[in-house]
């Protein structure tokens, strides 16, 4: 089954910056049509040197379009940048008085009035709480200066502002956290599902031949056991690795503020033409038949995406060596393959002992991965399930069930044989 790598960049902060750029827009908007209708509510007579206000706001309408690029996200909301629209911000602020000798004596609005707002929270967005509470100083010192003499309502507006965009760095802090964390998290499942196909292909070739090797040469004996032996350590420690594994370092952005990274090896959905294909399950079941296994199918063919089929067979071989190897080499055996119209149904049943209670969970800790990964894991893989029904003496049965449109299972932790 293809393969393929997906990068995913999380960010809870691009809504932020798309909001930021709607704000900053809106705002200007708002500057201009109050500088033109709204001064006389404010008890503000039109302004005594008109031109500076005209040039100002000219230059800000011009200013804030020019720099829609600049607040769509955090890479291209560059240092320089920052530092610029504050300068912007608190010019318009500054010039106020200018523009109108008694704007002083009112409480009224600014030059660019609450597009001030958006100048801090760029920094609020771009480096957390620190940076706002470092762009919201020099903004609260900017309107103290143009007040003269600062009401309460000064006051008031003043620490709002600074203490409104704190809270939103300190918000972005938490998220980037957050990222960072589920990042990690998905790191780690996309590297023990990596892992578990690994070891169920181990565990169907290398540690079966050297369980074999083992066994054989302690019935030959002489230097047959010897190796034997050595095989037997192999074995263990092959085991040991298939079961601890490692977990790679996370990957994430150079740049905190891009959003957290995690790359994922994930199935391909459109892996081609031979992946995509039907198969009939008969055919690759049918081989397992012999004196020992008895096989009863459909009359009709039982047909699955290739890539379910193989692995389902597989599975159901991996049920079968569990026959040969704990129920001995007399046990029948039974495979039994039912058509239903959402899903295809395998069952494997053998007369053996069965199993003894809580020898899966002995089976886990000495790192045999028999059921939890190339049974239960090929199940959960392609959406199935597999259930293990065992009467200590009435031997053991063994259900399978995959969906006729597997849906690919991100995985969980299973138990083991």
């Amino acid at each position: 089954m293809a393969k393929r790598e997906r990068v995913v960049r999380m960010s809870v902060e691009l809504p932020l910056w798309r909001a930021l750029t709607g704000y900053r827009v809106l705002t200007m908007i708002y500057a201009v049509l109050l500088a033109i209708f709204g001064r006389d509510n404010f008890g503000q007579q039109r302004f005594e040197r008109p031109w500076v206000a005209v040039a100002y706001l000219a230059f800000l309408f011009v200013w804030t379009l020019a720099t829609l690029p600049k607040v769509r996200s955090a890479a291209n909301c560059t240092k320089r940048f920052l530092v610029a629209d504050l300068v912007v911000a608190l010019t318009g602020i500054l010039l106020t008085p200018l523009a109108d000798v008694d704007s002083q004596s009112f409480d009224g609005p600014t030059l660019p009035s609450i597009w001030t707002a958006g100048a801090v929270l760029a920094f609020a967005i771009k480096g957390g709480w620190r940076w706002a509470a470092f762009a919201s100083t020099f903004v609260a010192a900017a309107n103290i200066i143009q007040r003269g003499e600062p009401s309460r309502d000064t006051y008031h507006n003043v620490l709002l502002v600074w203490v409104a965009s704190i809270a939103i760095g300190y918000v972005v802090e938490v998220a980037r956290a957050s990222e960072r964390t589920l990042a990690r998290a998905l790191e780690i499942e996309a590297a023990t599902r990596e892992r578990e196909r690994l070891a169920r292909d181990i565990h169907d070739s290398v540690l079966q031949v050297l369980a074999m090797v083992q066994r054989r040469g302690a019935a030959i004996g002489g230097e047959a056991a010897d190796l034997g032996r050595m095989a037997g350590e192999q074995e263990v420690a092959l085991r040991t690795l298939v079961s601890s594994g490692l977990v790679p370092p996370t990957r994430v952005s150079e740049d905190a503020a891009e959003g957290a990274v995690v790359r994922t090896v994930e199935v391909d959905e459109e892996a081609g033409p031979a992946d995509a294909a039907p198969c009939d399950l008969r055919a690759l079941l049918a081989p397992h038949a012999g004196s020992r296994t008895s096989f009863a199918e459909p009359g009709a063919p039982v047909l699955l995406p290739a890539a379910s089929a193989r692995e389902l067979a597989a599975a159901v071989s991996a049920a079968l060596d569990n026959v040969r190897v704990h129920a001995g080499p007399d046990a029948q055996a039974w495979i039994l393959v039912e058509d239903e119209p959402d899903e295809v149904i395998v069952t494997v049943r053998d007369d053996g002992p069965g199993i003894p209670e809580g020898r899966l969970a002995q089976a886990e800790g000495e790192g045999r991965l028999g059921v939890a990964l190339s049974i239960r894991g090929r199940l959960r893989d392609l959406g199935g399930t597999a259930e293990l029904i065992s009467v200590p003496g009435q031997g053991c049965e063994v259900e399978l069930k995959v969906p006729k449109a597997p849906k690919v299972s991100r995985g969980k932790a299973g138990t083991a044989r």
